[in-house]
């Protein structure tokens, strides 16, 4: 049993010191008395070098670390994505509480918020961060982006974007989420942890204890959370079996579904200016996934059912790798005209060809509340000097309910559909609340395609127009989202791999996923 008062050892930021007091809180709920003790670090000590800038690991751990080693000090309290994965001989990590919100944010300067542009920034944005992995994920999605190291703790930095220092600045959402600082002043795009991958670890505290200190051990076991502990190690021993250091471009993030099903999000990368590898593993063998990472990609070729435009995170991801890539539809358009928007509320734009086919009557159109099936959709909408009210997020079947959702009990929507529309969104809502109109025509290519080793669909349409000419024979064969997976599979395809998402990004995941 323990009976002596414990110190606790921390680094004397805002937000190491919430961390160490949340820490000593439940120790005193578990009856043990406790102090704190700061202690500065080397990188504490160097606030004008960016982290890959600075010299050896562990630089604001170490010297809570030797506290620790020398008695100074019972309990550290670290983040955990700050400790290096080897521990120290005599000390081990004893504990591991629930996980906060792993996620990145970008805070956003108001006069630099452009909703028209990926992650919501003006053209050519001054991004201040001093993290490797941010800065390699930034370049991957804007690569006009111009970064600028950011060091100081947390109010600090927030601060040096609101004198303009910065027109956004990416933070860790927990560490925001803790101190619980006033952002009103901002605009704040929470980065998808599939998409923008956190440091392994992210949102966890470590509590490091010395080996031998078996009471305390066992006390602290108590206060551990199960599974954020199962999640945060897998990260960690995936990060270890890379030799890659906690301050390298490289992401993790791994989570169990309600089923029990493990799913790994990767990024890595050799240097911050280079476009990342990225996948998603289903794997639970480490060795396996590690094996993955440090492997050549030997070359390849794809077939993606769509046109691409040059800075398509598909086309920048597959162009990295040793693919040969082909990107056309093979679908066609024609608008069947119409003279004015019917009476409605809303307009849902489920594509670009839907608002290609309407947007002669832009006046009209901004009278009316749009809603747009997904992101992509809201950009194109958004680059066409409309105002989104809707973004439909997930599959389409999540699309139609979220919209559904907020629609009064007497509002119209109008839908500007083709003739092959399968009206996923259109089907949830009642009759007395629509307007469907053909405002499009799509027609099938009846075209030859090269053999390839991975056919990519991104709409049954193009599913249909394809197996006019084509088979699939031995390819790996990918869908976007479950009515093209559902096209592809009544023609016969059996082995089909659905993306996560309905986006460029997932379906590239997808793809190197197979590798």
């Amino acid at each position: 049993m323990l009976l002596k008062k414990i110190t606790i050892g921390s680094r004397g930021s805002n937000l190491a010191l919430w961390q160490a007091n949340y820490v000593k809180d439940i120790l005193s709920n578990l009856g043990i008395v406790s102090k704190i003790k700061i202690i500065k670090t080397k990188g504490d000590k160097i606030q004008n070098l960016s982290f890959d800038k600075i010299e050896g690991k562990g630089f604001f751990t170490k010297e809570i670390e030797n506290a620790l080693l020398k008695n100074e000090i019972d309990l550290a309290v670290h983040s955990l994505k700050d400790l290096e994965t080897e521990q120290p001989k005599g000390l081990c990590i004893a504990a591991i509480p629930k996980r906060e919100n792993p996620a990145d944010v970008l805070l956003i300067n108001p006069n630099s918020v452009d909703e028209s542009e990926i992650l919501n920034i003006i053209k050519s944005p001054v991004i201040g961060t001093s993290s490797a992995r941010r800065k390699n994920q930034l370049l991957l999605f804007r690569e006009d982006s111009i970064i600028k190291d950011l060091r100081g703790n947390v109010p600090t930095r927030i601060n040096k974007l609101r004198t303009n220092e910065y027109d956004a600045i990416v933070l860790a959402k927990s560490g925001l989420n803790r101190l619980k600082i006033d952002l009103s002043e901002f605009y704040i795009q929470e980065l998808p942890v599939s998409s923008f991958i956190p440091a392994a670890a992210q949102g966890a505290l470590g509590l490091q204890v010395r080996e031998s200190d078996k009471d305390l051990k066992k006390t602290l076991n108590k206060i551990s959370h199960k599974d954020s502990e199962e999640d945060v190690n897998f990260e960690r021993k995936i990060l270890n079996g890379i030799n890659g250091g906690c301050h390298s471009p490289f992401g993790v993030y791994s989570v169990k579904d309600q089923n029990g099903e493990r799913t790994s999000w990767v990024s890595y990368s050799d240097k911050v200016s280079e476009t990342p590898v990225r996948f998603i593993s289903k794997s639970t063998d480490i060795e396996t996934i590690v094996s993955k990472i440090n492997s050549k990609i030997n070359p390849f070729s794809i077939w993606i059912s769509r046109s691409l435009a040059k800075d398509s995170i598909f086309n920048k991801l597959t162009k990295s790798s040793p693919i040969s890539l082909t990107a056309e539809s093979l679908i066609e358009m024609k608008i069947v005209k119409i003279d004015s928007i019917p009476l409605c509320d809303w307009i849902f734009i489920n594509s670009a060809f839907a608002l290609n086919s309407i947007i002669h009557l832009k006046i009209d159109l901004k009278s009316k509340k749009i809603a747009a099936f997904g992101e992509s959709t809201a950009k194109y909408i958004q680059k066409n000097g409309l105002k989104v009210e809707f973004i439909g997020k997930g599959t389409p079947i999540n699309v139609a309910q979220g919209f559904s959702s907020i629609l009064k009990s007497k509002e119209i929507v109008f839908f500007p559909s083709s003739n092959k529309s399968l009206g996923t969104v259109q089907a949830i809502i009642d009759i007395r609340n629509k307007i469907i109109v053909e405002t499009y025509k799509t027609f099938s290519k009846d075209k030859h395609v090269e053999n390839h080793d991975y056919l990519v669909f991104t709409s049954p349409s193009n599913v249909e127009a394809f197996l006019l000419s084509n088979k699939v024979n031995k390819q790996k064969v990918i869908s976007i989202g479950p009515s093209t997976t559902k096209s592809l599979k009544d023609a016969g395809v059996i082995n089909v791999v659905e993306s996560f998402q309905s986006t460029e990004l997932a379906l590239a995941d997808a793809v190197f996923s197979l590798i």
